[in-house]
């Protein structure tokens, strides 16, 4: 019995040794952890973001040349893709035509503004840790298309949401304009509470600040909910509005009388576009695509984004030869002619200007009816929508935002 005993206690120190040696070889191999919540959100931030720079490669600031435009109007959209968003990401594809069209009324000094959005993920686990989960989708652009592109390629799973580090990706992976005379606006929306993640939401909202880098919070769930979960809060650290939506709630849009009308000047104004180089095939896919993507959601979406298509800031200069040759970016003269289609390749100097000049003219004749049915459709939706109680959405809460926003920065609406 004695031996028997003895055999166990050693086979016990065997054990031991070879858990505490699995341990010690277990803590000297680096462990990836999912960073914990901020539970106290009263102190000071416990660091700077060029610190977090520091362990994080997308919060350091991006190099390159930054637009200095007082009519400028930058939109940053932070969208939250995990498992519980599908709603969230169909109300952005549905409203993003919506939200084009109130901006296609804002003018600053008698003069059209520019628009440029970006667009970013946040709370996927198919990212990486090492990002925060965070993937820049699009940088700023003019190319509408190519955001409604992005929005369609979104898919949701898993869920790991840090506000603070995408806001401050956002910060410091866009280039945000130069001018204190621009707007400049980051749209965050998810479900989460506000504080989760290695990256404090004080800091991210105390540098937007510094770049007078407007913050709205809208969080996906029960007001409450989103104020318990500091959601108000990072609104009001970043000098935005809060609200609270409905991410679930199906968002086809309002049908007018009108919409069949507008789906066929659709067609029309596409005729009107001349691609030139390889971009310009792409985009001239993509751009059909988008029609196509747009009509699957609802004919009132497709009605809607043939509005913006008939609005000044709808633009193609990148790819389409009547947008270039009208913003003065190539002269017909100096044209590489393997950049055109066969049949355009043909054509003398005089010829070419002439075929764009009519393109021109075919696209402005076509852009005048889309404004004439654009402005009745929108006084027949106002009037639907006051006979409506709808709960708020992610279009509507950026649409009831943006105006108000805008015109503190001077901008106007007609």
């Amino acid at each position: 019995m004695k031996k028997i005993i003895w055999i166990c206690f050693l086979m016990g120190l065997s054990s031991s040794a070879s858990a505490e040696i699995q341990t010690q070889q277990q803590s000297a191999t680096p462990q990836v952890q999912r960073p914990m919540y901020h539970h106290d959100t009263h102190i000071n931030p416990p660091t700077s973001i060029a610190s977090y720079a520091q362990k994080y490669a997308n919060l350091q600031p991006v190099d390159g040349k930054r637009p200095n435009d007082p009519n400028l109007i930058q939109l940053a959209l932070l969208l939250d893709t995990s498992n519980s968003m599908d709603g969230l990401i169909n109300q952005a594809k549905s409203q993003l035509w919506m939200i084009v069209n109130e901006l296609a009324h804002a003018h600053k000094n008698d003069r059209n503004i520019r628009l440029e959005v970006a667009l970013y993920e946040y709370g996927n686990d198919s990212l990486s840790l090492s990002t925060g989960y965070i993937r820049q989708v699009t940088a700023f652009s003019e190319n509408l298309d190519l955001l409604s592109e992005a929005l369609f390629s979104l898919s949701t799973n898993g869920g790991s949401e840090y506000c603070g580090h995408v806001i401050a990706a956002g910060i410091n992976g866009l280039k945000w304009n130069r001018s204190k005379k621009g707007l400049k606006m980051t749209y965050i929306a998810g479900n989460e509470p506000f504080n989760q993640g290695e990256v404090h939401f004080r800091s991210s909202c105390e540098l937007a600040t510094q770049q007078n880098i407007i913050i709205n919070t809208i969080h996906c769930g029960d007001n409450q909910t989103g104020i318990r979960g500091l959601w108000q809060q990072g609104a009001t650290l970043g000098h935005g509005q809060y609200f609270s939506i409905d991410s679930d709630r199906v968002t086809a849009g309002i049908a007018s009388p009108y919409d069949d009308d507008l789906i066929a000047l659709n067609e029309n104004i596409n005729n009107s576009y001349v691609p030139y180089g390889h971009e310009g095939r792409k985009s001239l896919k993509r751009q059909s695509m988008q029609d196509q993507n747009a009509i699957t959601v609802s004919k009132a979406t497709s009605a809607s984004r043939a509005a913006s298509k008939g609005s000044a800031l709808y633009k193609n200069s990148n790819w389409d030869l009547v947008d270039a040759v009208e913003e003065k970016k190539i002269d017909i003269k100096n044209i590489d002619r393997k950049q055109l289609s066969q049949e355009l390749q043909q054509k003398t100097d005089a010829e070419l200007k002439s075929y764009i000049q009519n393109k021109k003219e075919e696209r402005a004749a076509v852009k005048k009816k889309i404004a004439q049915l654009s402005e009745k459709r929108a006084s027949f939706i106002a009037s639907e929508r006051s006979k409506q109680q709808e709960t708020q959405s992610l279009g509507s809460a950026i649409q009831n935002s943006i105006r108000q926003q805008a015109e503190k920065q001077g901008f106007r609406f007609k």
